[in-house]
């Protein structure tokens, strides 16, 4: 965790300012940044688009992502480390999180799309609310697919369309929370 401005446990001095944090302190987030920068060097090239971060810092990472030579890399690393000194990196791992499924807003949102999946297994009048909700959702692949599901149920077949009307409830899921792409966004705006 890195450390915060003022922590109510630490002394302070005699003016009443907080002390600045420790050598071992300062040490310790900046091995945190670092092991952040290792954790987007782990990132496939399309996760790594997806993590809010400057150029500056992707072009390192990127740069970092290529290098094989030990030292190099290390050396690379620590240069990435830097970078992200100078910038917030709750964005950074806030992001990272979802893609580990970590934030409580991704697993809610899994538990969300299990439930909704259980219900058009239970009864083929959600299928209507789904293509309701998402008009670009195929009414028919979603049909054969909770078909599928029910028959691999009966015969104890191993749940291949079952999973698969999860990945597309989770596509369709994923699509509607992007802006669309001919809408302009509020930062856009002057």
């Amino acid at each position: 965790m890195i450390h915060a401005d003022h922590d109510d446990n630490l002394p302070d001095d005699e003016e009443g300012l907080p002390l600045p944090p420790s050598k071992s302190q300062r040490k310790r987030d900046m091995h945190a940044l670092q092991d952040l920068g290792e954790q987007l060097v782990a990132l496939s090239v399309d996760q790594l688009k997806k993590v809010p971060m400057p150029e500056a810092l992707a072009d390192a990472v990127r740069e970092a992502k290529r290098m094989t030579k030990h030292e190099a890399r290390r050396r690379q690393m620590q240069y990435v480390g830097k970078l992200m000194r100078h910038i917030d990196p709750e964005p950074i791992q806030a992001q990272l999180d979802v893609f580990n499924g970590l934030s409580k807003a991704e697993i809610a949102r899994q538990h969300r799309l299990e439930r909704l999946r259980s219900e058009v297994l239970d009864d083929e009048k959600v299928l209507q609310r789904i293509v309701e909700t998402w008009p670009e959702a195929d009414f028919q692949q979603l049909r054969t697919l909770r078909r599928n599901a029910l028959k691999e149920r009966e015969q104890n077949k191993p749940p291949r369309a079952f999973r698969e009307l999860f990945r597309v409830l989770r596509d369709l899921d994923v699509g509607a929370a992007a802006p669309p792409a001919d809408e302009p966004r509020d930062d856009d705006e002057e």
